[in-house]
């Protein structure tokens, strides 16, 4: 019997502003083909999108679901997943990623730890259609609209529109329960904390008991996943961060360095130039115009290949049996 070809992956990584953390994409280019692309991503931070035209697929790693014009979907940043519109159609999207936490850390003064103001979205998605759920499809757009007209105080209203929603979708998710849960990815936890401690210095091992893993398997896990390493990864993501500070801040560049974890200026540059191209003080002229700033992306298999795979199943086993030897 023929094996079955692997699901790719992608990882897409958005740079956000370190200020005030959401993208909006929109226009002609959001138009999605009806061609199937056979290649499932994820990103860095939570999506927001909204159909605009037409209808389509959206396909996840266990199942497919349709959404037709009007629709709006959210996606946790850990759901891989892929979209494709119906045959001789072009469906036209806009889209909004964001850092849910950072974008409503001005309220958290005012917001109970525990009150479950924002939902615990990991490993979920939904798709809401805009006559069953008009609230939160109104909440969206006109979120989209104030981040394309960006009247004043427009941030502010942002972040209060998206608190309104967020609100919504935790009303939902006690409703339905686990019923959107999506398969995630093995290293999805690990993403999420250098997401958010890409600052400190950490040992890889804790990155390794976050998903489950030895060490040596998470490293490979990892590798075989993403096409980089964990270190490498966390070194892009340093970089990706002081990119959008540097735009926003006046600050020395060895001072943004320390701020996004480099230990030495002299690191910050070597990383710097091996993911940009250039130097930060060039790219800091160039105002950033450099178009590997937008979207990282790393191509790899949603599951580990073989090799990996019966390395751990071995790796158990003498596990196992030392337990059986010295019980």
């Amino acid at each position: 019997m023929p094996r079955q070809p692997r699901a790719v992956i992608e990882y897409r990584n958005y740079e956000l502003s370190a200020e005030f953390p959401i993208q909006l994409l929109s226009g002609e280019q959001w138009r999605i083909s009806d061609v199937p692309a056979g290649v499932l991503h994820f990103h860095n931070c939570l999506e927001i999108g909204l159909c605009e035209s037409d209808g389509g697929t959206l396909g996840f790693q266990d199942e497919q679901r349709p959404f037709h014009a009007g629709d709006v979907t959210v996606i946790a940043g850990d759901v891989p997943h892929t979209t494709w519109s119906d045959p001789g159609t072009a469906s036209k999207w806009s889209y909004l990623f964001l850092n849910p936490e950072e974008l409503l850390h001005p309220f958290s003064y005012a917001l109970p730890y525990d009150a479950g103001y924002q939902p615990a979205l990991q490993g979920h998605y939904y798709i809401l259609p805009e006559a069953e759920y008009p609230v939160a499809g109104s909440l969206v757009r006109i979120m989209m609209r104030e981040m394309q007209e960006k009247s004043a105080s427009y941030q502010l209203s942002v972040r209060t529109l998206y608190l309104a929603l967020s609100i919504e979708l935790m009303r939902l998710q006690a409703q339905q329960g686990s019923a959107n849960m999506a398969a995630t990815i093995a290293i999805a936890p690990a993403l999420a904390y250098i997401n958010t401690h890409y600052k400190e210095d950490f040992p890889i091992e804790t990155l390794a008991a976050l998903c489950g893993m030895s060490q040596s398997h998470f490293r490979k896990t990892f590798k075989a996943l993403l096409g980089v390493g964990p270190l490498e990864h966390l070194n892009r993501t340093r970089v990706l961060r002081a990119c959008s500070l540097m735009r926003v801040s006046e600050d020395s560049i060895l001072s943004i360095s320390g701020k996004v974890g480099f230990q030495s200026l002299s690191s910050f540059n070597r990383h710097f130039m091996a993911e940009m191209g250039t130097t930060p003080s060039k790219w800091r002229r160039a105002e950033g115009n450099n178009p590997k700033t937008a979207v990282l992306k790393y191509a790899g298999w949603l599951t580990p290949p073989d090799s990996i795979e019966m390395e751990a199943a071995q790796q158990r086993k003498n596990h196992a049996a030392r337990y059986r030897k010295n019980k």
